[in-house]
């Protein structure tokens, strides 16, 4: 992680951010920023938008988090079962 800092920003009554002026330097009107909220922590993140950026695994694993578990989720060994299916059709 490049040169980490903390700084504090606050919530006003209207709630939105009061940024330190250090922050409000470095940034750039029309920037945008990924918002990830987990539990009580709020992290920004500059997008990347226009730039190829792969798969996100941080964003997957989120969504994954999001959606919860599938009550119909399959054992391993259903797709096992199933696997063992598919390749016995294939070879016939």
């Amino acid at each position: 992680m490049e040169n980490f800092k903390s700084l504090t920003i606050t919530v006003t009554p209207d709630k939105t951010l009061e940024l330190p002026a250090e922050l409000q330097s470095i940034l750039n009107p029309g920037e945008q920023y990924l918002v990830s909220i987990t539990g009580d922590t709020i992290t920004l993140t500059k997008s990347k938008v226009g730039q190829s950026s792969g798969f996100d695994w941080e964003k997957w694993e989120q969504n994954l988090e999001a959606v919860g578990n599938d009550p119909n989720q399959l054992s391993t060994e259903e797709i096992c079962e199933i696997v063992r299916d598919v390749r016995r059709n294939r070879t016939v």
